[in-house]
């Protein structure tokens, strides 16, 4: 049923493009005399009338009173530039999408912007594009038949996923497995129950993570799961998220580590509340169970790093901030509005690696087996694991306190 919605929005989008050239052509034929005796400034004038509008979803304005709001894109346009310029485009990422549909064969986006670089000049183009004629025709850019190239992991052995193609992923806990698209999973299994979920902002991070066994570690109430999309996530992890935030049971966290700065409270937002160029997916893609545990750039001074040891935050990071503070997003919970302003008043940020400097103190000897390969048996404990047993911990009682108490 997706799919033959998809296929008939698109051939809708072109029928009316059609339509109005006819309807334009009919104009000019029957007005071709008139003009002869025209000046050519009155030829240009009344023939500025003849115009071919599309409209498109505006998706980077909210709904009004449950409408969506539209932009119109014209031909002839104004300015320097040709405006045929954006209706080839358009037609070119319609074309290979409908194409894609009827032959029931997914292609990528970068495989898009290669049929045409000249036409596209930017991968940026035919990412827009894509959510932008999605958007219109009320289906997610999945039911194009179009996929973004995978770039999330996964760790820890309790997960399976079954594929389409009847194979397996085994996911390890000492290695990251490449996330699926979400066509391509058919089911998921556990092979023993999951009692956490953790997020991680950076791929270096998730790599320590994996190499350290935390999906194990004795000191935590059970097995867990690792995530990363390696900054600003992907379709198919954020789509992996969702999936174990609705069917996994209440009493297991889904928790997210980022940097403190606006950056990482944007990434954990976009997991949590869905982005903003998705706006119309948010429903499938937003997993709302999501929770930062940190990193707080607030709560350092209370692990023994010095203001002065933190960065300085950049133009690019002001911006990201006050943006995200102006958004005014009543969702946006007060600990992340109150990082924000921080960050702003002290005019300092920090990034996850900065906890090699803290002074966490050690955890019991019972859990010093989790080290790194080359100081194996030397009982060091890495600051990454001492910083989040407890929180971890802290999070899987309060859950199950709350499921108790009803």
């Amino acid at each position: 049923m997706r799919r033959t919605q998809a296929i008939q929005g698109l051939e809708g989008l072109i029928l009316s493009f059609l339509s109005q050239l006819c309807d334009a052509s009919a104009v000019s034929d029957d007005s071709d005399s008139e003009e002869d005796s025209m000046s050519p400034k009155a030829k240009a004038k009344k023939t500025s009338g003849k115009k071919i509008e599309m409209q498109i979803l505006d998706r980077k304005k909210s709904p009004v009173d449950g409408v969506s709001p539209m932009r119109t894109i014209k031909f002839p346009g104004r300015g320097k530039h040709a405006s045929s310029r954006v209706f080839a485009q358009l037609f070119r990422v319609i074309d290979v999408a409908h194409e894609a549909l009827v032959n029931d064969v997914p292609i990528t986006k970068r495989d898009i912007h290669y049929q045409d670089v000249a036409l596209f000049k930017s991968q940026r183009v035919v990412d827009q594009l894509i959510d932008d004629i999605s958007a219109t025709i009320g289906v997610g850019r999945g039911d194009l038949n179009v996929r973004a190239s995978s770039k999330g992991l996964i760790c820890g052995s309790s997960l399976v996923l079954h594929l389409v193609d009847e194979g397996e992923l085994a996911v390890t806990d000492s290695e990251g497995s490449l996330i699926p698209v979400a066509e391509d999973i058919a089911r998921f299994d556990l092979k023993t129950e999951i009692h956490w979920v953790l997020i991680v902002e950076k791929d270096a991070v998730f790599q320590t993570l994996c190499r350290l066994r935390l999906t194990y570690h004795p000191s935590l109430p059970g097995p867990g799961l690792i995530v990363t999309g390696k900054g600003y996530p992907d379709l198919a992890t954020r789509q992996l998220v969702k999936t174990l935030s609705d069917n996994l049971p209440e009493t297991v966290p889904i928790l997210a580590l980022v940097d403190g700065d606006a950056y990482g409270i944007d990434i954990v937002s976009v997991y949590k509340f869905g982005s903003q160029a998705l706006k119309h997916e948010s429903e499938r893609l937003a997993a709302e169970r999501v929770q930062c545990i940190g990193l707080w750039s607030s709560e350092l001074g209370e692990l023994g790093i010095d203001n002065s040891s933190l960065l300085q935050i950049s133009a690019a990071d002001e911006k990201k901030a006050r943006n995200l503070l102006l958004r005014a997003d009543p969702l946006l919970p007060m600990r992340w509005k109150k990082e924000l302003q921080s960050m702003l008043f002290t005019r300092r940020k920090a990034e996850i690696e900065i906890l090699s400097c803290a002074s966490i103190p050690p955890r019991p000897s019972s859990s010093s087996n989790i080290t790194f390969e080359e100081d194996s048996g030397s009982g060091y404990e890495h600051p990454l694991v001492r910083y989040l047993v407890p929180r971890i911990n802290a999070a899987v009682d309060e859950l199950a306190m709350n499921v108790e108490m009803g």
